[in-house]
């Protein structure tokens, strides 16, 4: 069961609501990539504006930090790429690029090929495009699925409106399935199961309900089906459901980002997901 959740959790503690600063979420992660959950844990998230600060976080690593750079457009992403090549002690392993209201879908792909080309000529490299929560989802993920890009899913944020529901988000899931995209999710999944946030009110989507939602649309589930596993709340038949899904779903659900690596990996453990050796936290 635990290789379901191999490298499922990307690093994103310097974002909100998390915030950790740099010089301290850098060595807390390779603390992460040292312990007994250490196959859980995916690549560190950070801004392509934070670049100079990473590097000065990243000078006296050992090694490489395997890093995931959010971009603000996709025409940014080669300065973006170019600059990340300069900063000792970073292997860069994935680009999040966001979508503004002004880029038409149409041009994303193209835009994108052109900056990998220019910078790095590197198609190994996993490109992540966010999709626009408006008309344009559609169009953009048809896209996406004649192209070696992935898509990116936010899941939630630090306001109401910024948690999609769960029709909105089955109807994402199952077009990225249908159409054959994998996909990343971030913000919002804070905990496993669907719950409501008792400081905010806010309703949060589990993370092992969209796992869950994930393999029942890769199964053939349609988006209402779908819709009733994201809205699922009882532990028993989140867990039963992931108990039950095929291991290739991860190859549809890459990761998602979390703010904090322990709270995942305790929630997995505590519903006997995870071998008692892994479950382990400090």
């Amino acid at each position: 069961m635990s290789v379901l959740f191999d490298g499922l959790l990307d690093d994103a503690a310097v974002f909100p609501p998390g915030n950790l600063p740099l010089a301290e979420a850098v060595p807390a992660h390779q603390e992460h990539r040292r312990a007994p959950y250490a196959a859980l844990v995916g690549a560190f998230v950070v801004a392509a504006a934070d670049l100079d600060a990473l590097s000065d976080a990243t000078r006296e690593l050992e090694g490489a930090l395997a890093v995931s750079l959010t971009v603000p457009a996709p025409d940014a992403v080669g300065a973006a790429l170019r600059r990340a090549a300069g900063v000792r002690g970073v292997r860069l392993v994935g680009v999040e690029v966001a979508v503004p209201a002004a880029v038409a879908p149409g041009t994303v792909v193209r835009t994108l090929d052109d900056a990998l080309d220019d910078a790095v000529g590197d198609r190994d490299l996993r490109v992540f495009v966010e999709l626009p929560r408006d008309e344009r989802r559609d169009r953009l993920v048809e896209k996406l699925s004649d192209s070696p890009y992935l898509a990116k899913l936010r899941t939630g944020g630090v306001r109401a409106d910024l948690h999609p529901g769960e029709a909105e988000l089955a109807a994402a899931v199952t077009g990225l399935v249908a159409a054959g995209v994998p996909f990343k999710a971030t913000a919002g999944l804070h905990h496993a199961v669907r719950s409501t946030d008792l400081a905010t009110g806010f309703e949060q989507h589990g993370f092992l309900n969209l796992l869950a939602a994930t393999a029942a649309a890769r199964a053939g589930a349609d988006c209402r089906d779908v819709a009733d596993v994201l809205a699922q709340r009882e532990e028993a038949a989140v867990v039963a459901a992931v108990r039950g899904a095929d291991p290739a779903v991860r190859e549809l659900f890459c990761s998602f980002g979390t703010c904090s690596i322990v709270d995942p990996v305790a929630d997995l453990a505590r519903l006997g997901l995870l071998t008692p050796a892994m479950a382990v936290t400090r």
